[in-house]
């Protein structure tokens, strides 16, 4: 599948944790490389905590602070690029669309035609009712590249969904598995009690470092090279394996 790779780029990424924490320093390296008008807004309401700093990208120094306001400083200063982020969990559809809204830029001052940026969206969440919303923003954009990560302890998979001109040409995470679209159990990091957020499903490092490879991945060959054949990306670290669904060539004309 082509992009074009001329056009501003905004990538918006829900959740700063253990996968995001591993996402945001290199999508600042790779955004601060691209010659053409970059933003990167990250999203998470969480603070850091002495029991993140096993897994999660973050230092002592971090305690007590908010992740997306302390990866979002930490790495725009070290590339000299503008720090945007919301220190807020992202659980409302209408909060959402506002983030991912395309925004039109101008290629120079003496041009009057604009442009309107690729919006790139990332999930690095940890619960089905934000992918619900996701899923539906998605639904309701015209063009949105949409890219999901999710994993357990030892294993995982990362989903890359595409719209173009309000059809969709690459299925999201919540066609793939329309189960956690069902999942009315689930709650918004905000709606959990104490000793719920407390019992987080078992993750590792390693899981979560290999969950942010293959997203670094997917957005590398789509900003960079203009395409990418990955739909969906499966791992395991137990194995050491990681097994890509690619996208169906074209049958050519005989």
């Amino acid at each position: 599948m082509k992009f074009d790779t001329e056009r501003p780029v905004k990538i918006v990424m829900l959740g700063a944790g253990g996968t995001g924490g591993h996402i945001a320093p290199h999508i600042y390296r790779l955004l601060y490389s691209l010659p053409r008008p970059t933003r990167f807004i990250i999203c998470d309401g969480d603070i850091v905590e002495q029991k993140n700093l096993v897994r999660q990208n973050f230092s002592e120094a971090d305690l007590g602070l908010n992740k997306a306001k302390v990866l979002a400083e930490r790495y725009s200063r070290v590339f000299g690029m503008e720090t945007e982020y919301v220190p807020n969990f992202i659980e409302s559809l209408d909060a959402l669309m506002a983030l991912i809204q395309p925004l039109d830029w101008k290629p120079s001052p003496d041009v009057y035609r604009t442009v309107k940026e690729m919006v790139v969206l990332i999930g690095a969440v940890d619960n089905n009712k934000s992918r619900q919303v996701c899923h539906k923003a998605f639904m309701q954009s015209k063009e949105l590249i949409y890219i999901d990560s999710g994993n357990g302890e030892f294993s995982g998979q990362v989903v890359c969904g595409v719209r173009r001109n309000g059809r969709t040409v690459q299925k999201p995470v919540g066609s793939v598995y329309p189960a956690l679209l069902r999942d009315k159990d689930d709650k918004f990091p905000t709606e959990l009690s104490c000793a719920e957020a407390s019992q987080s499903d078992p993750q590792s490092m390693a899981a979560n470092i290999t969950a942010a490879t293959a997203v670094v991945d997917m957005v590398y060959n789509i900003l960079t090279h203009g395409e990418c054949a990955a739909r969906q990306t499966d791992f395991s670290t137990k194995t050491v394996r990681m097994q890509t669904t690619l996208e169906k060539p074209k049958n050519k004309a005989a």
